[in-house]
């Protein structure tokens, strides 16, 4: 069994490495950091008898991406936790900053989740988990571009589920969408959260236990946001988001 987990070297996709390492034989860590990358590695193989491959790559680069498939193409789970956000009013925050993250965010999950899809579907085995978040579900000024982003893997991923389900495969496709995790998402951000922070090891761990479901949500705000994104207009949606998002200053 192989597994490849991008954004591997903190946080979430770090914990998802630890937790997965006596399930699987092969454990593929993916992120620009090569130096806590190669230190999970040293961690994990300490631990167990899993074979854990490091692939330092900036996944914002669509050759970079694709590489990354090219070298690793027979995955039995991918995970796809890397991005990163950016905080301030859009006619403000740094363009070059946002392209990157909309090539990260989006792009590279778009390509990787297309490519392991094409191959798991050839074998009719696999899941692909595509970790979004709270902000998949609304609009969210003064951090519009990530939220979007978010939007985009929500409404990706709900959309191949239904292919698949139409199908009748035995592939599967899930999304995490957890409320604020203390990571070191916050320092890209430059934010900090109003409301405490769930630790990334809980939501690593709940999403694992939950793999069987589609929605994988945990945190009263999430619950709110998925209710309110069905009955609410989304430019109230939009004013709420913004009177939370202002706190984080």
């Amino acid at each position: 069994m192989k597994v490849l987990i991008t954004g591997a070297s903190s946080g979430i996709g770090r914990d998802f490495a630890r937790l997965l390492k006596d399930s699987y034989d092969e454990i593929v860590i993916v992120s620009r950091n090569k130096e806590a990358l190669n230190n999970l590695k040293d961690e994990i193989q300490r631990g167990s008898n899993a074979v854990v491959k490091v692939v330092a790559t900036d996944l914002s680069i669509e050759e970079n991406v694709i590489n990354v498939y090219e070298e690793n193409k027979d995955m039995d789970l991918v995970i796809n936790n890397a991005g990163f956000g950016d905080f301030g009013k859009f006619s403000e925050t740094d363009l070059e900053k946002e392209l990157s993250m909309i090539n990260t965010n989006i792009t590279a999950l778009h390509i990787l989740t297309k490519l392991y899809l094409k191959s798991m579907k050839e074998k009719d085995s696999g899941h692909i988990l595509n970790v979004a978040s709270i902000a998949g579900f609304m609009p969210g000024p003064l951090m519009a571009t990530y939220y979007a982003t978010k939007n985009y893997v929500v409404r990706l991923s709900e959309a191949i589920y239904e292919e698949l389900r139409r199908e009748k495969s035995n592939v599967k496709i899930s999304v995490l969408c957890p409320g604020p995790v203390d990571t070191n998402f916050n320092n890209v951000a430059n934010v900090s959260f109003a409301l405490k922070g769930l630790k990334s090891i809980d939501v690593a761990s709940y999403a694992l236990k939950h793999l069987n479901r589609f929605y994988i949500t945990l945190g009263l705000g999430v619950k709110l946001a998925r209710f309110g994104a069905h009955f609410m207009p989304s430019l109230r949606m939009a004013r709420i988001a913004y009177n939370v998002q202002k706190k984080k200053l």
